[in-house]
């Protein structure tokens, strides 16, 4: 009994002493400080701010984007504007933004014009894939139509209706101005000349959307992310007579190259990206952006558009 007495009485004295060490140890600590660089801390990340501007079809998927990519970028402060791809090339061109958002390619004389002003390549990258959708009415019966067929509209040549399967109502023409990537890509895709001088230009894609809304007889085009909201409707779209029409909000159709009207949507930057613009592009095509893209209407990047990239982005 004694001996355990004894033992218990040792372990409570070691007890003390180490408790009386630890508090030594504490108490000279203060004397000791490690500066941030023993510790290993990293400093705060420098603050950066990027401006972007230009296509119209893009202005709201890149706002998320940046909003989401700000959240855990605090330092990074992005803003976004529209204009038309051609705004937004321009001012790339004359230095007044760091990335221009086109829904088209730079033309050969576009790039040439950065290389003098600028005195550094053009990179793209390619960010999502669109289908851009011919929309009409909700309560048009007209459900779908060849790219020969839009393409006659668009030129004026059919001006009814009933000319292809409708109402016999008089067709109301929708369309952007010369400054968007998408009157370009229209144009040169499907209309394959100039547009009928009835089409009525509007400013926005939001402004295409609001008056086939209100028209019965209205027919419009726009990114496929404006495709499903209310009061207008996305119709189908064959290449041609003989081959089967395609719904554009359906991803696989876009995706596999099925549905006729579809593109890739680009960024251009001035020389190669570096710093905060390089990060967030990275940001944009990485699973957490791609899914983003997803989820505002719009598609991810095929292998084809990865490859594209490399150039920029490697």
């Amino acid at each position: 009994m004694k001996q355990k007495r004894w033992l218990a009485l040792f372990g409570a004295a070691l007890l003390v002493l180490a408790l009386l060490v630890t508090g030594c140890g504490q108490s000279e600590a203060p004397m000791e400080t490690e500066t941030e660089e023993e510790t290993g801390a990293e400093e705060a990340p420098e603050a950066a701010s990027i401006m972007i501007a230009g296509s119209d079809s893009e202005v709201n998927l890149v706002t998320r984007l940046a909003e989401e990519y700000m959240i855990v970028n605090p330092h990074v402060a992005i803003a976004v504007t529209g204009g038309g791809s051609g705004v937004g090339i321009s001012s790339l061109i004359d230095g007044g933004i760091d990335i221009a958002n086109s829904s088209r390619p730079m033309k050969e004389a576009e790039e040439a014009d950065l290389k003098e002003k600028q005195g550094q390549d053009t990179h793209a990258v390619r960010f999502a894939v669109d289908g851009v959708a011919v929309v009409v009415n909700k309560d048009n019966p007209v459900a779908e139509l060849t790219v020969d067929q839009i393409g006659a509209i668009y030129r004026g040549e059919i001006a009814n209706w009933s000319e292809v399967g409708g109402e016999d109502l008089a067709i109301t023409l929708y369309g952007r101005q010369s400054t968007s990537g998408t009157y370009v890509f229209f144009m040169e895709k499907v209309v394959q000349a100039d547009y009928s001088p009835e089409m009525r230009n509007l400013a926005g894609t939001s402004d295409i959307v609001e008056a086939v809304t209100n028209d019965l007889g209205g027919i419009g085009y726009a990114a496929i992310g404006y495709a499903t909201k209310d009061g207008i409707k996305a119709v189908l779209v064959a290449a041609d007579e003989a081959s089967e029409a395609f719904d554009p909000t359906i991803l696989e159709n876009v995706t596999s190259g099925d549905y006729p009207l579809t593109r890739p949507l680009y960024q251009f930057v001035i020389g190669k990206p570096s710093g905060a613009i390089l990060d967030f592009l990275l940001y944009e095509v990485s699973e957490a952006g791609q899914q983003l893209v997803l989820n505002e209407g719009f598609y991810p990047i095929t292998n084809a558009d990865v490859d594209f990239n490399k150039k920029a982005l490697q």
